[in-house]
C-alpha cells in the first residue's frame, strides 16, 4: 500500500495505449486492477463510491491519432471526461478530483516560458478535446462544489513508459530504438526546445494536488528541470545508451502541421503554492530508464 491507501486502479488496456499488465508485477496483492474503458461509464459507477481521492489520468495523448481519428479521441478526451464528472457528482461529490491535463492545449508558444496565463490555443483535435476536459474539470468544481485540481503536464518520461512506438511521446521510441543500435529521427533543425519530467516527480505533483488546501480548484504546470533541444535530447540517449545513432530529418507533413516548436514550462507557481520541484535530472532520469528497459524491455517491446 502506499502510504496506507487502498488504491483502485481503473485501465482500459486498449492496445495503442500504455497501459500493461507488467506495471503491476509485484504489486498485484497491494492493488486492484478493473479493466475498463472509462466510456463505460455505466460501470464506472461503482467504482466511485467511498472513495476519496481520483487521479484522472486517463487520456488519448497521440496528436496524430486525434487528426486521423478525431471521433475517437472526441470520446475518450472530452465526452467521456463529462460522463465522469457527472458520475462522480452523483455518486461521490466529495471526491478529491485531480486532472492529468496537457501542455498541448497552449498550442505554439507566443512568449517563453509558458506560464498559466498564456493564451489556449491548440493546434490539433487532442489539444482542443483536452482543453474541453480539462474546462468540464474546473466548471464542475465552480459550479458543483467539486473539489478539483488541474496539472498541465510536459513530456513525462521514465520506467514503464510506452516504447513501442511514439503514441505516448516520441522520446519513448528514441530509447527503444538507441537500445536495440537502431537510428532515431530527429524532426526538423534539432533546435526545438522541450523540457521533460520524470515520472518521480510527476507523481509527487500529482499527489500535492490531492492533498494541499491550496490546489483546490486551481491549474498548475508541471515542467522540468530545465530545457534542452531535440538534438541535444536524441545525442543524450545514444550516448547513455552506448548504442544507436540519431539523423536530423526534414518534418513530415502531417507532423510539420501541427508542430508547436519550442516549449517549456514555467511552474514557478507549482513551486511556490504547493512546495515541488523537480528532484531528478535529465540525464539521471534517462539512464534509470534505460536501466529499466536493458532487464525489462522484452516485456514492453510489443506491449500492444
Amino acid at each position: 500500500m502506499t502510504a496506507g491507501a487502498r488504491v483502485t486502479i481503473v485501465d482500459s488496456l486498449i492496445s495503442t495505449h500504455g497501459g500493461s499488465w507488467a506495471n503491476v508485477e509485484g504489486i498485484e496483492t497491494e492493488v486492484e486492477v478493473h479493466e475498463l474503458d472509462v466510456r463505460d461509464t455505466a460501470r464506472l459507477h461503482e467504482h466511485l463510491r467511498e472513495k476519496d481521492v481520483l487521479f484522472n489520468l486517463a487520456g488519448q495523448t497521440s496528436h496524430l491519432d486525434s487528426m486521423r481519428d478525431p471521433r475517437t479521441d472526441l470520446g475518450i478526451n472530452c465526452t467521456a471526461q463529462l460522463s465522469l464528472l457527472e458520475a462522480c457528482r452523483v455518486d461521490n461529490p466529495e471526491l478529491r478530483i485531480v486532472f492529468a491535463g496537457t501542455r498541448q492545449i497552449y498550442g505554439r508558444p507566443r512568449y517563453l516560458p509558458v506560464d498559466e496565463e498564456h493564451p489556449i490555443d491548440p493546434v490539433d483535435v487532442n489539444g482542443i478535446n483536452k482543453t474541453a476536459g480539462e474546462w468540464y474539470h474546473l466548471l464542475y468544481g465552480r459550479v458543483y462544489g467539486l473539489p478539483v485540481t488541474v496539472l498541465r503536464l510536459t513530456n513525462t518520461y521514465g520506467p514503464r513508459m510506452r516504447v513501442r512506438d511514439a503514441r505516448q511521446t516520441f522520446l519513448g521510441l528514441w530509447i527503444r530504438q538507441a537500445l536495440a543500435g537502431e537510428e532515431l529521427l530527429v524532426f526538423g533543425d534539432g533546435s526545438q526546445r522541450r523540457d521533460f519530467a520524470y515520472v518521480d516527480d510527476v507523481v509527487r505533483a500529482l499527489c500535492l494536488a490531492a492533498t494541499s488546501p491550496a490546489a483546490l480548484g486551481q491549474v498548475f504546470n508541471v515542467g522540468g528541470d530545465g530545457s534542452v533541444t531535440l538534438s541535444e535530447t536524441a545525442e543524450l540517449v545514444v550516448r547513455l545508451a552506448g548504442s544507436g545513432r540519431f539523423s536530423i530529418v526534414p518534418f513530415p507533413e502531417e507532423r510539420l502541421a501541427i508542430d508547436i516548436g519550442d516549449y517549456y514550462a514555467d511552474d514557478t507557481k507549482l513551486r511556490a503554492e504547493l512546495g515541488w520541484c523537480p528532484e531528478t535530472g535529465l540525464e539521471q532520469g534517462l539512464a534509470a530508464t534505460l536501466d529499466f528497459y536493458r532487464a525489462h524491455g522484452a516485456r514492453y517491446w510489443g506491449d500492444g
